[in-house]
């Protein structure tokens, strides 16, 4: 708990929480948790991406590793559990068998990627994509709000963007993917548990929506003759929400909007908004996503503007391993806690690096399933049981298939 004060002193926001992927404050976290990777009798190092990467071997140098981790970068004005309690919950652990100088049949890798956010690029899970072999060279040329490439980026905080292929790892090296996250929901609190096993992250889709009309004076353009994009966009974002509340299952949010001019007399001409879909099922999420697309084709129509979507990113519901989830479990209940399986609804580093190896997840209670917001809050017996069954799982891993 200590740990998770101190990395969110790393700060671009004074009296709160902001890092963002490639920043001074990103460093600076970075290079807090390789001290503490070191202190627990790892090797540590900053790879071609910016993850922060920590090894133990295990009986002998050069085993098949069982992967831990999560995020440290953030979300704009977050709170401080979200991400960097499962990087240094899988510290403590491995610190745990360091003390007792333990080695295992395997060895652990500690992950704190870079970018799971994706707030500075408008991209996401670009470390564990690298990781995962899965990141498209192309996505370095990206650029932030200021006109900085990621590449550029890169080059900035000391790396060489030409390396990054070589952050890739062979399936053979990675025997399974683990990690703790708070839950970022209601259920466990709800149901009076600190923890629960996850079955499986839900797809999302992300969308970029630009409508141009014509910009016109305030005062001087009738009501009926206006091609007000600002206007239009208002109606699609609320069939956007239209859509997602015909299903239990599925969420629509609209969480970036820019209107240009943006002067307070005159008519909006051009507006760019963002849609992010999520669902369990695909076949729902790209239903959804069709049925955005029409709505926005017939807003524009009406409204005599001009409509173009962009899709920016899509990623396929993530199931987690059976074999693992057993694993996961029997920990769980041999702290005498209650078996819970639940979905997780936001999406995480393990949707990247199912592509390499199996993936599980223990989530952990948050006070009123609040995140993304300075009020996440998580208790430390929550934090101690979330551990204590994460290394329990460490301890009795067994790196076979289902």
């Amino acid at each position: 708990m200590q740990r998770c004060d101190a990395l969110a002193r790393h700060s671009e926001l004074p009296g709160g929480l902001t890092r963002v992927f490639l920043s001074p404050e990103g460093r600076a976290a970075g290079d807090a948790v390789l001290g503490w990777m070191r202190e627990a009798g790892m090797q540590a190092r900053l790879d071609a991406i910016g993850n922060v990467v920590g090894r133990y071997e295990g009986s002998r140098p050069g085993l098949a590793c069982l992967m831990l981790g999560s995020h440290l970068d953030t979300v704009r004005d977050a709170g401080k559990y979200d991400g960097m309690l499962g990087v240094v919950s899988a510290i403590e652990c491995v610190d745990a068998l360091n003390s007792r100088r333990r080695r295992l049949p395997f060895a652990l890798e500690v992950v704190g990627f870079g970018d799971e956010e994706g707030v500075r690029f408008g991209t996401t899970l670009l470390g564990s994509r690298a990781i995962a072999g899965t990141l498209d060279p192309r996505i370095l040329e990206t650029k932030d709000a200021a006109g900085k490439s990621i590449a550029g980026a890169l080059l900035e905080f000391g790396l060489n963007p030409e390396q990054v292929s070589q952050v890739k790892r062979k399936q053979s090296d990675v025997l399974a993917y683990a990690e703790l996250h708070i839950e970022q929901g209601p259920v466990l609190e709800a149901e009076g548990l600190p923890v629960g096993v996850v079955t499986a992250i839900n797809g999302f889709s992300r969308l970029r929506v630009a409508l141009r009309g014509e910009a016109g004076h305030a005062g001087t353009v009738p009501m009926g003759l206006r091609r007000d994009a600002l206007a239009a966009a208002a109606e699609c974002i609320l069939a956007v929400e239209k859509i997602a509340a015909g299903h239990p299952e599925l969420v629509a949010t609209v969480g970036r909007i820019e209107a240009k001019p943006g002067a307070i007399n005159v008519i909006p001409g051009e507006v760019q908004f963002t849609v992010d879909v999520r669902a369990p099922q695909d076949p729902l999420r790209e239903q959804a996503l069709g049925e955005v697309r029409t709505q926005v084709a017939h807003v524009a129509r009406g409204r005599k503007v001009e409509a173009r979507i962009e899709s920016l990113q899509d990623f396929g519901s993530s199931a987690c391993a059976p074999w693992l989830m057993r694993q996961l479990e029997r920990a769980v209940e041999a702290r005498g806690v209650r078996l819970r399986r639940l979905p997780s609804g936001a999406g995480h580093d393990g949707m990247a690096i199912k592509a390499l190896a199996d993936i599980a997840m223990l989530f952990v209670r948050c006070k009123g399933g609040i995140s993304h917001n300075p009020a996440e809050s998580i208790t430390q017996g929550d934090a101690e049981t979330g551990a204590a069954v994460l290394l329990d799982f460490i301890h009795e891993f067994k790196p076979v298939s289902a």
